[in-house]
């Protein structure tokens, strides 16, 4: 899933919120843990996925696949970084995009690198360190 993907005008589409539940172990969850992540399915947005899909795939120009429909396609397609990657450099003149090397690549250091890096290059484009997720969130699907 995309974190953070609620509602457009409840907040950005970025978020800084704590995970409540780690999922690395991705075995079916009881009690309050099923409770937080039922919440957290709950405030996924599908339209807010679908307009974010649509403004990456504009904003990329082509250079980006589409990613599979659904929350599990969406953070699929962001998590190794290249697409965030392509993203934060495209809204920079050509040639002086933040990120130098996109490289896709199968792993999971790699991934989380590049994520990372366009975190960072989020930061300094402007977006308040308050609405920024951290890697691991995205890599983890939180």
């Amino acid at each position: 899933g995309c974190p953070g993907a609620t509602r457009a005008a409840d907040r950005g589409p970025i978020s800084a919120d704590p995970p409540a539940v780690s999922m690395a172990n991705r075995g079916p969850s009881y009690g309050l843990s099923r409770e937080v992540q039922q919440k957290i399915d709950r405030q996924y947005d599908p339209e807010l996925e679908q307009v974010l899909v649509r403004w990456i795939l504009a904003q990329c120009g082509g250079d980006v696949a589409q990613p599979a429909p659904g929350r599990d396609g969406f953070q699929q397609w962001l998590k190794d970084g290249t697409v965030l990657c392509r993203l934060i450099n495209s809204l920079h003149p050509r040639g002086q995009g933040p990120v130098a090397k996109i490289q896709a690549s199968a792993m999971a250091f790699k991934q989380m690198e590049q994520i990372s890096q366009f975190l960072q290059a989020a930061e300094r484009y402007g977006i308040a360190a308050t609405d920024i997720f951290q890697t691991v969130d995205l890599w983890e699907g939180e």
